[in-house]
């Protein structure tokens, strides 16, 4: 099976002649991602121009009008959002009503009530949607010479083909969680984003990971606030086959003080890492006081079950 979306399909990126969407254009199409065209009205009818890399032809990339428009001209099966926050439902409502199946949004700082209302039409649509406020989600080719897919700002060039799945509420521990197993490698890497309301929860990408044949075994980082980790775990508890390995950012963060992502704070008393921690651990999944022993503990696990 493929995870949330095959080799080579074509995508989209919704913003791309913006700062941020064509420096991360660029790395796509460096890491042979088959980005197809972009979309912006106001620049409707030019092009991008893309140098060659070793993984991939010089690119001219066509600037459509709208979704619609573009989905039309190449097919596209999957978008990246790259749009400012205030026009952002507006470009993953003209994503959905295009009949795109995945929509990767990057965007950081969009109102909780914009998000809520786009993932509720996502699920009525039967799309599935990546974010907001996310790295995006990079896959990794099956046999030597293809190439994977790479949605959004994850650097490609930290790991492999492996056996391993992640799912994490955060950037940058999704970084170095793949740096620290990047000797094993993986079939998938997927930040969720951190903000209250997200399109893919850390329980949903469990399911993906547990039906995929070649995902062995499964890292998760969480932090505090909400409840998705305690979801995850419930879950896991009477579904999960797969090993699960976890690492939650936020033991020492103050109540009350939010950390970084919208989502990150402890608010009542609830949401702590502790609370995670507990709940987790009770469901059979280890957790790691730092990112270097989470990573220990997914080794000691792939040795003892010849996994690796």
């Amino acid at each position: 099976m493929t995870l949330f979306i095959a080799q080579g399909a074509p995508i989209i990126v919704q913003g791309i002649t913006g700062r941020q969407g064509m420096l991360h254009t660029a790395r796509m199409l460096k890491a042979g991602t088959n980005v197809q065209g972009g979309v912006n009205p106001r620049k409707a009818g030019t092009t991008l121009n893309f140098e060659s890399t070793e993984k991939s032809r010089a690119v001219t990339v066509p600037v459509f009008a709208t979704c619609e428009e573009a989905v039309r001209s190449t097919h596209a099966q999957a978008s990246v959002v790259f749009v400012p926050p205030a026009y952002a439902k507006d470009a993953i409502v003209e994503a959905i009503e295009a009949g795109i199946a995945l929509i990767v949004v990057i965007t950081e700082g969009i109102p909780v009530a914009d998000t809520a209302y786009c993932v509720g039409l996502a699920i009525r649509r039967g799309v599935r949607i990546i974010g907001p406020n996310c790295p995006g989600l990079i896959t990794f080719p099956e046999h030597e010479g293809e190439h994977g897919v790479n949605l959004g700002i994850i650097p490609d060039g930290i790991a492999s083909r492996g056996p391993l799945a992640l799912v994490s509420k955060s950037g940058t521990l999704t970084y170095q969680l793949m740096g620290e197993l990047s000797d094993i490698g993986f079939t998938a890497c997927l930040g969720a984003g951190g903000d209250p309301i997200v399109g893919t929860t850390l329980q949903e990408a469990l399911e993906r990971f547990e039906a995929d044949d070649a995902t062995k075994a499964v890292v998760m980082i969480g932090e505090i606030g909400g409840s998705a980790e305690q979801d995850a775990a419930q879950w896991a508890r009477r579904h999960m086959t797969k090993p699960i390995v976890a690492y939650i950012a936020g033991f020492t963060a103050p109540e009350g003080k939010q950390m970084g992502h919208a989502g990150a704070i402890v608010s009542g008393g609830r949401g702590t890492a502790q609370d995670k921690k507990e709940a987790l651990e009770a469901a059979g999944i280890r957790v790691g006081k730092t990112p270097r022993q989470t990573a220990d503990f997914m080794r000691e696990i792939l040795a003892t079950n010849s996994l690796a």
